[in-house]
């Protein structure tokens, strides 16, 4: 069985025991996260939402939250002695997907 879930502004398809690297969310580890926002439900019988499945729930386990690697934004205008430096490190939250419920 697998559900393709909404969270973050982005979709991802998963199935039970899955490991995903999402956007932050403000839960610790350990906790347990429901996703409510299920637009599919494949496995025997694909259901289809419009724009969600009614009642179908995804369940994770926060395994951690952290950053991911650096990276170097650079901005540069020849001529005219403009440089910015910039680094970025993207916040994300580690879940493991529990059960599917639909």
């Amino acid at each position: 069985m697998y559900a393709v879930i909404e969270t973050g502004g982005k979709q991802y398809k998963v199935e039970q025991d899955d490991v995903l690297f999402i956007e932050k969310l403000d839960v610790e580890a350990g906790e347990t996260v429901t996703f409510d926002k299920v637009l599919a439900v494949g496995g025997g019988e694909l259901k289809i939402g419009a724009p969600y499945v009614d009642g179908a729930t995804v369940s994770a386990t926060v395994e951690k939250n952290g950053k991911s690697k650096k990276i170097i934004v650079y901005k540069y205008k020849p001529k005219k002695h403009y440089h910015k430096k910039q680094g970025h490190r993207q916040p994300y939250t580690k879940v493991k997907i529990t059960a599917i419920n639909a």
